[in-house]
């Protein structure tokens, strides 16, 4: 084991944890502003009652984000300089709109919602969270779309061994982008929406109070349209990758050798003929290049050297990021059509929610593994080895040290945050003090 190593594991192991967070900040935002603006609407108090108390989760879930996000901007000059050099012109525009447009939208409208609580007009009130959450939603655009580069670079040009951005529009609008995007943020509305039925079916088993009929219905409606988000924009991707990233389709389904009508493995020695060709060129006879055979035309192109990922790693989180996926999804179909025309929901249903806060979160994970060791032994895709990427100053103590010191300070953080959640949703909502009739009124006779 070397420096590079280390550094992958380093990187790996401190953007796992950040994205622990990430998801769950974007879906649960807007899950906050949808009952904020349930209570503005119809002056209903549980509608403020659950605006607080998933507000208070998403505070503490946010703070978590923000501090473990610090340190990746840290470790691309700790253990990746050669990969800032290359990278830096391109990724400069994108990293800097999402610093200073979009999380300085964010933070400073959720400050302005944080205290402005009998301070501001209800709806000035209102649109900071909008706004906060709008800005979250925008920081993750340009962070995808920096990300999607590396997988398929366009908009530059290499001058004197560097990356150099020709087209900032291309960038932003690249087509790995544009599928990713809805792809990644509807993924987070599916984590939000199992985080809160989790929460939903703890106190619906202790309680039968409406509000949590209420929230989990809400929650329920959210996961099966991201689902159904989710499963549109991964078709979108899978073509994507036949055109743009082949050796990481061929990786995902464990194909050898090029072949046409190639089938689409469940598990190993468990395939359905002609799906993977469908799925990738919407052509069941088409032809999907395998593992050794693009291997083989990679030496020929970029000279000698192994250009296949992990293959065990990316074959097994494929199927984890959609069985764990499906099943969140199906849980929220099911669970809408049980408790339809204002059914209770069972008890049995109720425990089985507990279940919709690990399996997305996991779903998320592994498609994360998938996308980025999908695309090893680039950094860049076709232009920058990983092997070059790594800080050529930087020894294995030193990496093991920093290594060994995020992973504990991160595993501390992760624990905090289980205390903090789960003790806040132990003490379950606030009682508020009943809105004053003018307030009860119509939206557009409050004021």
């Amino acid at each position: 084991m070397d420096a590079l190593d280390l550094a992958r594991w380093q990187f790996g192991v401190t953007t796992v944890y950040h994205f622990l967070f990430v998801p769950l900040t974007i879906g649960l935002g807007i899950f906050v502003a949808g009952l904020q603006t349930a209570w503005h609407r119809t002056g209903k108090d549980h509608y403020l009652k659950l605006t607080k108390f998933f507000g208070k989760l998403f505070l503490i879930n946010f703070a978590m984000g923000v501090v473990t996000g610090i340190v990746q901007e840290f470790q691309f000059g700790m253990n990746w300089s050669e990969y800032s050099t290359f990278v830096g012109d391109v990724f400069g525009a994108p990293l800097a709109m999402e610093a200073l447009l979009a999380f300085f939208m964010e933070s400073t409208f959720l400050g302005l919602w944080i205290f402005g609580w009998e301070r501001l007009p209800k709806k000035v009130h209102l649109a900071c969270i909008w706004a906060a959450t709008i800005g979250s939603n925008l920081s993750a655009y340009f962070i995808l779309a920096a990300n999607a580069w590396m997988k398929h670079p366009v908009g530059y040009e290499v001058v004197d061994g560097k990356a150099r951005m020709t087209d900032l529009w291309a960038v932003l609008t690249n087509s790995t982008a544009l599928a990713q995007v809805p792809h990644v943020i509807g993924a987070a509305f599916i984590v939000a929406g199992g985080f809160v039925l989790a929460v939903s079916g703890y106190w619906l088993l202790k309680t039968r109070a409406p509000m949590w009929r209420s929230a989990a219905r809400a929650a329920l409606v959210m996961t099966a349209i991201a689902g159904a988000v989710v499963a549109g924009t991964g078709d979108t991707s899978a073509r994507l990758l036949y055109e743009q990233q082949p050796m990481k389709l061929a990786s995902a389904e464990g194909l050898e050798r090029d072949t046409a009508g190639a089938a689409f493995s469940l598990a190993p020695g468990i395939e359905i003929p002609h799906v993977l060709s469908f799925l990738a060129a919407h052509d069941p006879d088409a032809t999907v290049e395998g593992i050794e055979d693009l291997q083989h035309r990679f030496e020929q192109q970029f000279g000698p050297g192994d250009y296949r990922p992990d293959q065990p790693v990316v074959f097994w989180s494929f199927r984890v990021m959609i069985v764990f996926g499906m099943a969140t999804v199906g849980l929220s179909v099911l669970g809408l059509w049980l408790t339809r025309r204002r059914r209770d929901f069972p008890r049995w249903l109720s425990r089985a929610m507990l279940l919709a806060l690990p399996l997305p979160l996991v779903a998320m994970i592994a498609g994360w593994l998938l996308s980025e060791i999908g695309r090893q032994p680039w950094t860049v895709a076709g232009e920058l080895l990983t092997a070059s990427s790594v800080s050529p100053g930087v020894s294995l103590a030193e990496v093991a040290t920093s290594l060994t010191i995020f992973t504990l300070l991160y595993g501390a953080l992760a624990v905090a945050e289980a205390v903090l959640l789960t003790r806040h949703v132990r003490k379950g909502v606030e009682e508020q003090a009943p809105a004053p009739a003018a307030e009860r009124l119509e939206p557009s006779l409050m004021y």
